[in-house]
């Protein structure tokens, strides 16, 4: 075997579609486009999207799914297991404290404790929330809650 002698397998080739080439062909005169409209001429068709001239569907859509409530407040949540690893028993829970323990990167961030976990030790926790679950916990190791700060 040498090199001239490969080819494609059988019926893995076919031929081009050629277009206006006379009416013997086949697809002459018109090429297959039909006789008169806007597919039938050059640069015809409408583009992706194109709804007749009514809004598109892309239009008529939020650019961003869903909405952002002005009036929501965010709080960095805090549990308290992670209160009973970083803090002595007495000790007073509050911002300053937090940053400093590096449960909370800023003080003056709104912080709302949370029960998940177990807490031994009597904490004086003055934060902005507290969950009831985690008010229960905190009372029956003996502390005391102080809201708001």
């Amino acid at each position: 075997m040498e090199l001239k002698d490969l080819q494609p397998a059988a019926g893995s080739r076919k031929a081009r579609k050629r277009l206006g080439r006379g009416p013997a062909s086949g697809t002459g005169k018109t090429a297959g486009r039909g006789m008169n409209g806007q597919h039938s001429r050059a640069g015809g068709g409408k583009r992706a999207g194109f709804e007749g001239g009514q809004t598109p569907l892309a239009r008529r859509l939020p650019k961003l799914p869903g909405f952002t409530n002005i009036n929501h407040t965010e709080y960095v949540p805090v549990n308290v297991s992670r209160l009973e690893e970083k803090f002595e028993a007495g000790a007073t829970v509050d911002g300053e404290s937090l940053v400093a323990a590096g449960i909370i990167k800023h003080a003056d961030a709104l912080v709302k404790v949370l029960g998940d976990g177990e807490i031994t030790k009597a904490l004086t926790v003055k934060v902005d929330k507290v969950s009831a679950s985690a008010q229960k916990k905190i009372e029956a190791a003996g502390g005391k809650v102080e809201l708001p700060c």
